[in-house]
């Protein structure tokens, strides 16, 4: 009697810790975490052009979009580590695109026991599953053999790594830098006709993710469950990696046609010779001398690749709505970093203008069409989605206490405007050189320490490309004080 006594209360016991892990509320919405890589916000609802990703306007005018969201680190390992542990690079660890395995657990062991985004959500009840590319992998690279990359297991109840065939593909690989020819970080497209665009590796990737969502649809329909034996559903949380538009620029014929070479217009250079070096340390003439025409080709396939990877969210929105699905599903589509196409002469990413830091995010919540098509113009750190996606679900209290984001979920519900005096904080070069932005400023340093000809400052409100340094403006001196301190403060917090 006794032993059966103690049984019973730790049944009880067990019962409980098992209760509390599963901390579901009622009818807790689904979510679609999309990723697009290298993706700047030369998109159409960024730019108000029509036609140029109609399925991302259409998602924007059923959801929030962020008019000013950045990265903290505008390279892919260490942003998405950021991101799916809301915390900033010099905390987690990853301060470059190294291959660690488990992510930012590997760099930094006293994080052995903090969830990322998608493991918390699975920690909570939910099914969670990954679809390529969304902690760090290789593009090209890694993907053409299936591998996982820097990949965080204990994130998923299910995982898919795309064998994408990239520069295997059907098609003439016209290589574009001439003095950079390794295709995972130089210019490079590929025109790929359009009755093979079903083996690209983001085609591929939005097939698999369909099939994924068709399952846990399949468990909603009356009668399923005991018909196929199976519970009954739990919430979901998907991840889905779309690859374009990272280089190289690989599309179908029809992704190509809008955008003829001789249409492609190159930025008008702007260089300041009181900047350092670092400031522009991805010039063209530096590391891949293009001509002219190489150029435009590379900003024509650029768009082509932007407009591929719009159809394919455009395919898995179409997917939530067949199968009924989109009424509880929110929606979040998210670059990991910006990208330059010759603005300051600079291409590509690894540095801190405003092309390359800044990012589309668009959150779309069914629950709330009073906010749909509304725009947030306050600042937002990538960090911010691990906390707003928890609060959005209902699951704030259990939160780890590590974050370092703000939770952006009153915009998201009821349209409360962003705190004015809210900062982004990015870092570049192992965190050797800083961008903060704050308001309409933009603060760069380009060292450790403030010195004479290693600092910028811009008002964006007045100066949107950043050609006008304010740093060596006497009328501005008071501002740079007060962004140097911003910085010093924001450094020690790390």
């Amino acid at each position: 009697m006794y032993i059966r006594t103690i049984c019973y209360f730790f049944a009880i016991l067990v019962c409980s810790g098992l209760s509390t892990a599963n901390r579901l509320p009622d009818d807790p919405p689904n979510v679609l975490l999309i990723f697009s890589d290298d993706l700047s916000t030369r998109i159409g609802p960024y730019l108000a052009q029509e036609g140029h990703t109609p399925h991302l306007d259409a998602l924007a005018a059923r959801g929030v979009q962020f008019q000013r969201a950045y990265c903290q680190f505008p390279l892919c390992g260490p942003s998405r580590a950021s991101i799916m542990s809301g915390l900033y690079p010099e905390t987690n660890g990853v301060l470059g695109n190294q291959h660690v395995e488990g992510s930012y657990r590997g760099s930094n062991p006293a994080l052995a026991d903090h969830p990322s985004l998608a493991g918390f959500f699975r920690e909570q009840g939910y099914f969670t599953a990954r679809v390529s590319k969304i902690f760090h992998m290789g593009v090209p690279g890694g993907i053409e053999r299936g591998e996982a990359g820097d990949d965080d297991p204990d994130s998923w109840d299910f995982a898919v790594n795309i064998m994408g065939p990239e520069t295997l593909s059907p098609g003439e690989i016209e290589l574009l830098s001439p003095e950079h020819p390794h295709y995972g970080s130089s210019f490079a497209r590929m025109k790929v006709p359009d009755t093979l665009q079903e083996t690209q590796t983001d085609y591929l990737a939005t097939s698999q993710a369909i099939a994924i969502l068709e399952s846990r649809a399949a468990r909603t329909i009356p009668g399923a469950t005991n018909k196929l034996k199976i519970k009954p559903a739990e919430p979901f949380l998907l991840a889905v990696g779309l690859v374009r538009p990272h280089v190289p620029f690989i599309a179908p014929d029809n992704c190509f046609d809008p955008y003829p070479d001789e249409d492609m217009k190159i930025p008008e250079a702007s260089i300041d010779p009181d900047l350092p070096t670092a400031a522009y340390s991805n010039r063209n003439n530096r590391i891949w001398k293009m001509s002219e025409e190489q150029q435009r080709q590379s900003i024509s396939g650029y768009l082509a690749s932007v407009r591929f990877m719009d159809q394919q969210v455009g395919r898995l929105v179409a997917a939530l709505e067949r199968l009924d699905l989109d009424e509880n599903t929110i929606v979040v589509f998210v670059s990991d970093h910006g990208f330059l196409l010759g603005e300051h002469d600079s291409w590509q990413k690894v540095n801190l203008w405003e092309g390359t830091i800044r990012v589309p995010l668009i959150i779309a919540d069914p629950r709330y069409p009073e906010q749909h098509g509304k725009t947030a113009g306050g600042i937002a750190e990538l960090i911010d989605l691990y906390p707003t996606l928890a609060e959005l679900c209902g699951l704030e209290d259990h939160l780890p206490d590590r974050l370092q984001g703000v939770p952006q979920a009153p915009v998201i519900h009821s349209g409360v405007a962003m705190d004015s005096t809210r900062l982004a904080y990015t870092i570049t070069n192992r965190g050797r050189y800083a961008s903060i932005r704050q308001g309409q400023y933009h603060y760069i340093r380009w060292g450790e320490e403030a010195e004479d000809g290693n600092e910028a400052l811009f008002h964006l409100g007045n100066d949107p490309e950043e050609h006008l340094n304010l740093a060596t403006s006497a009328a501005h001196s008071e501002i740079l004080a007060r962004m140097r301190s911003l910085l010093k403060e924001k450094q020690g917090e790390r």
